[in-house]
């Protein structure tokens, strides 16, 4: 998953993209950049590391201009090398700058057809760069009789174009010289992105993000999603156009409501917060059932606290919280060995003993990906003295990887798929297991907007809604994947 954001407005746009990436951090940590607009120029900066380390004072005022993109980078396709840190740009037609969230499924066969096709070279490994060729060799197609600017209408030919040529799950902003932002989501909108606007005087101001919570906290209002399969373009005069390119059906993914979104966020129209709520009343139920005797219940920060409360609640028992995150340490992405990734649990998160010693615990979590932390969170709690130790995870089993741009283990690395139930309660160490049911999980994200009817619930067991999916693709996107055995779901977290 990345982050995006694109800003349109009547003052420098530099602080409040770097103040809104900061907010979209938790959606990537390996690299961040920045595009603007200033008078026909094209400002650019980007690196790795987190949005405080890449930019600093002296090229924060450099990045001059009221329109510009922002990108925060979780990498799901290519290298995580400085040289794939977002925005990518080229400099025809006119001068575009892309960044992009998602995978394109499509990426090979793409890859060719730029190169052959298309004539344009592709410097990297990275499919984001692919599509940003694409979109412009498509407006080029637009601009072919020397036209300075594109008119909407001509813009809406081209993307429909370029929705033809691409598959995957995307979310898309581009910058344009000399025109203004462009944004558009493919036709399932299984990643996520919002709009937001506020008036300035006579004038209207814009927003574009990945998640809601950017364009509050930036002082703007949320005004709506982006449709699946629909361009919005906003000229430079703060004119926005909007049109469907490729006919869309609703498949948002569910794990954005289980993991990785921010609770404070709406995603097509869906609280977050809400639905995690929720997700606890559903396993609450399931739990309730065996009638166990629970002294306590205890989050595994952070994603899980606001549905163990509800759990909790719902169970009649105290909620404690018996973990304190170490939020200070730096990213731990390769563990060379298993026993450096047993430290890394430990440093990151440190049991405090009274709230274990002679208890029956519930530990909730938000899902279990290999196991592996699973297993040494139980440990460190059963050395704090815990009788009993009970384990829910909010979500079902993780069986297949994303390939919708959440980097994720292959197949054969997910305990789901090596061991069965019972098995893997017996290996993580607890005396009960729980996993929330999908169609429980589907409840929960639904009774905040009823008009979507499905989601995209492939790394539970469900369909790939997009793109031709087979074992050859599956096998390419795991083998591409930044993901290996060198991680764990720990690290996953800190993202």
């Amino acid at each position: 998953m990345c982050g995006l954001l694109g800003i349109i407005q009547n003052d420098p746009v530099v602080q409040d993209l770097y103040d809104g990436l900061i907010v979209l951090q938790h959606r990537g940590q390996d690299a961040a950049g920045i595009a603007t607009l200033d008078n026909g120029h094209m400002h650019l900066k980007k690196g790795n590391g987190l949005v405080r380390d890449v930019f600093h004072l002296g090229n924060i005022v450099r990045l001059k201009g009221r329109i510009g993109i922002g990108h925060v980078r979780y990498p799901t396709a290519g290298c995580s090398n400085a040289e794939e840190a977002q925005p990518f740009y080229v400099n025809a037609p006119f001068g575009i700058a892309l960044a992009h969230n998602g995978t394109l499924t499509n990426y090979e066969k793409l890859k060719k057809e730029v190169h052959e096709n298309n004539l344009r070279h592709i410097n990297t490994t990275s499919d984001s760069e692919v599509l940003l060729n694409i979109l412009a060799f498509e407006l080029g197609q637009e601009a072919k009789n020397k036209i300075a600017k594109l008119a909407p209408k001509q813009i809406f030919k081209a993307m429909r174009r370029v929705f033809k040529r691409i598959e995957g799950g995307y979310a898309v902003l581009s910058a344009i010289t000399d025109h203004g932002l462009l944004a558009f989501r493919d036709p399932n909108g299984i990643r996520p992105l919002v709009i937001g606007s506020r008036d300035k005087g006579d004038k209207k101001e814009y927003i574009i993000s990945s998640e809601s919570v950017t364009i509050q906290t930036l002082g703007f209002q949320i005004l709506r999603d982006v449709m699946p399969g629909e361009t919005v373009y906003i000229n430079k005069e703060g004119e926005l156009f909007s049109q469907i390119c490729k006919k869309s059906k609703v498949n948002p993914c569910i794990f954005e409501y289980v993991y990785l979104a921010r609770p404070d966020s709406l995603i097509d129209n869906i609280s977050v917060y809400k639905t995690r709520l929720r997700m606890g009343e559903y396993l609450a139920k399931q739990i309730k059932k065996d009638k166990l005797d629970i002294d306590v219940v205890i989050p595994v920060p952070e994603t899980s606290r606001h549905i163990a409360i509800t759990v909790a609640s719902k169970l009649k028992v105290k909620y404690r919280e018996g973990f304190n995150k170490n939020r200070y340490i730096g990213r731990t992405f390769i563990m060379p060995n298993q026993e450096a990734r047993k430290k890394s649990v430990r440093y990151k998160l440190n049991p405090i003993p009274l709230e274990f010693r002679k208890k029956n615990v519930l530990l909730v979590d938000d899902s279990i990906v290999r196991g592996n932390t699973s297993k040494q969170i139980v440990e460190m709690v059963r050395e704090c003295g815990a009788k009993k130790v009970y384990f829910a995870s909010a979500a079902p089993p993780l069986i297949n990887p994303c390939v919708y741009g959440i980097d994720m283990p292959r197949r054969a690395d997910f305990i789901a798929n090596k061991l069965d139930f019972d098995e893997i309660g017996k290996m993580i160490g607890v005396d009960k297991l729980y996993y929330q049911k999908y169609e429980d999980l589907e409840r929960a994200a639904r009774a905040g907007n009823p008009k979507i009817k499905k989601f995209c619930w492939a790394c539970m067991g469900g369909k790939y809604p997009a793109g031709n999916i087979t074992e050859e693709v599956l096998e390419r996107i795991e083998c591409q994947s930044p993901s290996d055995d060198s991680k764990n779901k720990n690290q996953m977290t800190l993202l």
